[in-house]
């Protein structure tokens, strides 16, 4: 979660170059925003047999948009590392056709709205035309009856939608009980540091971490284990909230984070993957006490990274006994 799928009526309009490529860039920073809150769970689906297929207009295919002088080279980076699922039959249930479902909008049959509905995911649109401009849409839903007077039902319905950022923000506290929940389950499960350092790309794909920290998880015994997932789960969403121009100087963390205090911040250099020596002194607690967890920030990519966690660090490094 979530299923992100592809208005196909957004697309199909005789619109100018520069036109559409603005709309896909809204668009597409939507998609980002939503993979920020869920990037394990974010899924692009499409009408067209692969996302990098997509004609985003007549006449004009999803490579011109790539090309174009104003696309962020970032942005086209993370929207093909996003999983794609297209075309939309790909993720029906095993089974089922929906042969006998047809949702409409304005009397046009919609097929990716319509999905988003029924699968329980997010509609999102290239705001080519007003009424794609919004964060949620209205749509008729008939279903065949499988009576014997062979009618249908018809029923009103709202999807979640998107088609620019800002339409997203009303989205994220649904994204996030979805990945928190997927979150939670995994960790309850784990034994070990070595398995929640494992599972660290998928859980907390926001998060940065030194080589160097793989040997202190390896390290954990188990009662720290989940306590950890749950501190690393925390700062994972306080990261995926943060722009630095609006808090320059930390995120709104989820529980209690500092900065050491001057005279114990010697024990807070540790070696970056170059042999560099930084300090990270940003961390947080865990329990049971005197559990730590030591970073630093990284403000030019919205993130921290993670050099330890363990013991309470005492003299030269070394963890308090």
């Amino acid at each position: 979660m979530p299923h992100l799928f592809l208005n196909e009526r957004s697309c199909g309009i005789t619109a100018d170059p520069d036109r559409v490529n603005r709309a896909m860039n809204e668009m597409v920073a939507a998609v980002l925003a939503m993979a920020r809150a869920d990037r394990k769970g974010t899924a692009l689906i499409t009408h067209a047999a692969s996302l990098l297929v997509l004609e985003l207009a007549r006449g004009h295919s999803i490579s011109k948009w790539m090309g174009a002088p104003g696309t962020d080279r970032d942005a086209r980076v993370l929207l093909k590392g996003l999983d794609d699922k297209s075309p939309f039959r790909t993720v029906f249930p095993e089974g089922e056709t929906y042969s006998g479902l047809e949702y409409r909008h304005g009397g046009e049959a919609v097929e990716g709205l319509g999905w988003a509905h029924e699968l329980g995911g997010i509609g999102i649109s290239l705001p080519l035309e007003t009424r794609w401009d919004v964060d949620r849409i209205t749509l008729e839903r008939e279903e065949l009856l499988d009576d014997e007077d062979g009618g249908s039902a018809l029923t009103e319905v709202e999807v979640r939608h998107a088609a620019r950022a800002e339409h997203v923000d009303t989205h994220l506290p649904w994204i996030r009980r979805g990945a928190d929940s997927a979150r939670h389950k995994a960790v309850e499960g784990l034994r070990s540091g070595t398995e929640l350092w494992g599972l660290k790309s998928d859980l907390f794909p926001l998060l940065q971490f030194t080589r160097q920290a793989e040997q202190h998880f390896a390290e954990l015994p188990e009662v720290w284990v989940r306590p950890v997932g749950e501190r690393l789960g925390e700062l994972q969403d306080a990261v995926s909230d943060w722009d630095p121009r609006q808090r320059p100087i930390s995120p709104q963390w989820r529980s209690y984070v500092r900065t050491e205090f001057e005279s114990r911040r010697r024990y807070c250099w540790f070696p970056e993957d170059d042999g560099k020596q930084e300090l990270f002194d940003w961390h947080c607690e865990f329990l049971p006490k005197p559990g730590r967890m030591h970073f630093r920030l990284l403000h030019d990519e919205r993130t921290l990274r993670i050099a330890y966690v363990g013991r309470k660090l005492g003299k030269g490094g070394a963890p308090i006994p």
